[in-house]
C-alpha cells in the first residue's frame, strides 16, 4: 500500500512539472529558400519564381509563411511591384 501512494505522488509530481507555457526545446529554423547555395537569383524578369511568393488574389505573402529571410523578402516585394508596374504579372 504504500509503495503505490509513493508512485503516484512521484506521477503528481512530474505532472505538476508540465506547463503549456514552456518554451518548445525542439524548435528548428528553416533555412530561406532563395539564400541557399544554387539558389535562383531575385530578378523582375523572373516571372515564375515571382509568381510562388503571391497569392491567388496577388498579395504578396509574408515571409512567415514562405520562410524567407528579411533582405530577400524585400528584394521579392521589389521585384514583384516592378514586375506588376511593367504588366508582367
Amino acid at each position: 500500500m504504500q509503495k503505490k501512494r509513493n508512485n503516484k505522488k512521484k506521477s503528481q509530481s512530474n505532472f505538476a512539472k508540465l506547463s503549456i507555457f514552456q518554451p518548445n526545446k525542439y524548435k528548428f529554423k528553416k533555412k530561406c529558400p532563395l539564400s541557399i547555395k544554387g539558389a535562383p537569383v531575385v530578378d523582375y524578369k523572373n516571372i515564375k519564381l515571382l509568381k510562388r511568393y503571391v497569392s491567388e488574389n496577388g498579395k504578396i505573402l509574408p515571409s512567415r509563411i514562405t520562410n524567407v529571410s528579411q533582405k530577400k523578402q524585400r528584394e521579392l516585394s521589389v521585384s514583384i511591384k516592378r514586375a506588376r508596374n511593367l504588366g508582367l504579372m
